[in-house]
């Protein structure tokens, strides 16, 4: 088999590629509009299925060089999202951040014990069935690395590669899953009655002077820099402070965002158009971020997943599906935040926040912009979630450790 080194800047020019090709595929294929695809999600699945039969062929393998990039652009994109958190909208959303916290470790919860519990069923290694929980769902290929070795260390052989695995089939279906849950609770329950597709900054006519105006387009790219710059800061200071708590560096990036949001406001001066511009750049960033990310899927690790493995996922993903469609879309509201908080919940329920912020965008194309949905969403899933999901997942691994 011939071996590939594909370079950063090359991997990058494939992710835009692929972007593009979704574009392409979004604007023929009428399937994908009405169920609210992602360009981003299209091209890079089309491209990471070509690079998996070319592996599986024997043919080609390709080893990209993607870390680097795909570090800076999610954390400029959570930086962004960090600077969409008004003060106005952090007291508006208050009782539903609280409601949506524990929906989302109730998921997490269930997960696990989907898992062990089917697991067990089908004589699984207590701690290999628990990878398919939500270590590598709710909490994504990022848990997956980290508990998948502390699995092992506690007896279960083979936890990570299981992890890993579960980790990639997550993310594929969490951004397949969104789209058509979000279209499907929005024409049910008549939430878009308007009928008015606006863009995803709120579809005010500010929006094409932001783009032409060179200060602001300057100004949002080195706000959200500094951002980032702010966030690392406070990442360094957490591991001093709080060496037993590990904070991800994006969600540091989400604070240095809100920081520089409160003191952009506290000069009580009108500033939607850069906030918009921000809003671009931020969406950039996630397209490429989210493309990168499945256009180098190492797909061909699903098919050694063995059975008892593929019906935990399968099982999950009715879950996911279940709970977010009767219990997140309903307690959040039954409104059309709601439906779009239900939305992110099963992007970051069976992949990562990005997946969430994708699939959201989508359903935002097509109707219409939920201002409440991408505050709540990667505030709980890009940093509270991640808190409450290590205290689950420890409490079932201990559990798991008990039943070996």
């Amino acid at each position: 088999m011939m071996h590939v080194e594909v370079g950063m800047f090359q991997t990058l020019a494939v992710a835009v590629l692929a972007i593009y090709f979704g574009d392409f595929l979004l604007k023929k294929v009428s399937l994908f509009r009405r169920y609210c695809i992602p360009s981003p999600v299209i091209g890079g699945t089309i491209l990471a299925i070509i690079t998996t039969i070319l592996f599986s062929t024997n043919l080609l393998s390709f080893k990209f060089d993607y870390t680097v990039m795909n570090t800076f652009f999610y954390n400029v994109f959570f930086a962004a999202t960090g600077l969409a958190a008004s003060l106005s909208f952090l007291k508006k959303g208050g009782k539903l951040i609280i409601i949506f916290l524990i929906l989302a470790a109730l998921l997490a919860f269930l997960q696990n014990t989907l898992a062990l519990g089917i697991g067990s069923i089908m004589g699984m290694n207590p701690l290999v069935a628990l990878m398919a929980g939500s270590v590598p769902l709710t909490g994504g290929h990022g848990n997956a690395a980290s508990f998948g070795p502390l699995a092992e260390s506690m007896g279960g052989s083979g936890a990570l590669e299981v992890a890993i695995a579960a980790a990639t089939f997550g993310l594929i279906a969490g951004c397949i899953m969104g789209g058509p849950l979000g279209n499907r609770l929005i024409q049910k329950y008549g939430l878009n009655p308007t009928s008015t597709k606006v863009a995803q900054d709120g579809g005010t006519t500010n929006t094409i002077k932001a783009l032409v105006s060179s200060k602001r387009a300057h100004n949002a790219v080195f706000i959200l820099l500094l951002a980032c710059g702010i966030g690392q800061c406070l990442f360094y200071l957490s591991k001093f402070l709080l060496p037993s708590v590990h904070l991800p560096i994006h969600v540091m990036s989400m604070f240095g965002g809100i920081i520089l949001r409160f003191i952009i406001d506290s000069r009580k001066k009108n500033q939607d158009e850069l906030y918009q511009s921000i809003d671009i750049v931020g969406g950039i960033s996630l397209s490429i971020f989210v493309s990168l990310s499945i256009v180098t899927m190492k797909l061909w690790q699903l098919a050694e997943l063995a059975l008892p493995l593929i019906t935990i996922l399968v099982l999950q993903l009715i879950l996911c599906w279940m709970f977010c469609y009767y219990v997140t879309f309903r307690l959040c509201g039954k409104n059309y935040d709601a439906a779009v908080i239900a939305v992110g919940h099963s992007g970051f329920g069976l992949g990562a926040v990005p997946v969430s912020m994708a699939t959201m965008s989508a359903v935002c194309t097509r109707y219409h912009y939920s201002h409440m949905a991408f505050f709540i969403v990667p505030f709980i899933g890009g940093f509270i979630s991640n808190i409450t999901n290590a205290v689950i997942i420890t409490g079932f691994l201990n559990v798991a450790k008990s039943m070996l």
